[in-house]
């Protein structure tokens, strides 16, 4: 018997790179999802140079634990991949577009194009990763470990609605990002509207909270068979909005973004103790789903070197560039 269960570590690992993700790179999708609804160009150039300097910084924890679940967690891959090759591609497709956008859109006469551009990458990608963190829920039809399904099993109401509720989610982020890092009639814009993404957050997952448990049967058994401390999350979650809403309300800075990465973290908590220990559900656990325990460890020293120096410069580059943005001048 291993003294040491390698496979949880991994667990620990991926999940701790997936939620880093969702929260680094959540609010500059949301800045990008926002940015046809700014009130004038000006805002959209303070929107575009509050996170340039940090987006491209955000996307290394996607790579850091896709490159995990590779060597970590082979079946994820062979089972993901076929079953969501057209979600993923939509994803990459997005972010590609966001990208290209950032460069050019500061160098283009003719801004328009790159805005719609960002925009729309922006809003594909964020779509794409709730559709396919809803066909996550949902499970997967394999056989001896093969998936079996078709190429769009995994576009579903259900995970069309997921999809609308990660959008509502990374726009709440956007918005609570620039109330923190913009003056003037930008943050009053972001104020206005954030009480409305709160609201729409709040309608798109109470939906998906009631639909979840009548999508999985293993959920609403974990759910409604032990009503206990599993209720804690939920609880803390709406906490959270509160805490929001009144940060709000006073015209806080810096806690309406804390409070909705705090959301963000306790729905996803939720959602890891609702599935827990599956990881290629309904039937693979993160034991039958992982590789070699020698290849585990190699990967793992690695590992070990890598994070801290991601989250060393993740710190550095924040603290850097913690200031206010202006169109004019950037981070002062």
């Amino acid at each position: 018997m291993e003294l040491i269960d390698l496979s949880l570590i991994w667990a620990v690992i991926i999940g701790f790179a997936i939620i880093m993700y969702v929260l680094m790179d959540g609010f500059d999708l949301g800045v990008g999802i926002l940015f046809p609804f700014a009130p004038d160009e000006q805002s959209r150039d303070i929107m575009m140079n509050s996170v340039a300097p940090v987006w491209d910084g955000n996307e290394t924890w996607l790579v850091l634990g896709g490159a995990g679940l590779l060597g970590a967690f082979p079946l994820v891959y062979s089972t993901f991949l076929p079953a969501l090759y057209i979600g993923v591609f939509l994803m990459l497709a997005g972010l590609i577009f966001r990208g290209v956008a950032f460069e050019f859109r500061f160098k283009a006469n003719r801004k328009r194009p790159w805005n719609w551009a960002f925009a729309g990458g922006s809003t594909v990608a964020a779509f794409a990763q709730g559709a396919v963190g809803g066909a996550y829920v949902q499970g997967f039809n394999t056989v001896d470990k093969v998936y079996v399904g078709g190429a769009f099993d995994w576009l579903t109401p259900f995970t069309v609605m997921t999809g609308l509720g990660l959008l509502a989610g990374y726009a709440l982020l956007g918005t609570t990002w620039l109330i923190m890092k913009s003056e003037g009639h930008t943050q009053d814009w972001a104020y206005r509207i954030t009480p409305r993404l709160l609201f729409a957050v709040l309608i798109v997952f109470g939906l998906i909270s009631v639909w979840t448990p009548l999508v999985d049967d293993f959920v609403r058994e974990r759910w409604f068979g032990n009503l206990g401390i599993i209720w804690v999350l939920p609880a803390l979650a709406l906490l959270s909005t509160y805490i929001l809403w009144r940060a709000v309300r006073k015209r806080q800075e810096g806690m309406p973004f804390v409070a909705t990465m705090a959301m963000f973290i306790f729905t996803y908590l939720g959602l890891l103790v609702s599935k827990w220990p599956y990881m290629v559900p309904p039937n693979y656990t993160i034991w039958d789903a992982a590789s070699a325990p020698g290849s585990q460890l190699f990967l793992l020293i690695g590992m070990l070197f890598i994070i801290p120096i991601v989250l060393a410069y993740t710190a550095w580059t924040y603290w850097v560039f913690r200031g206010k943005v202006r169109a004019d001048a950037g981070y002062h």
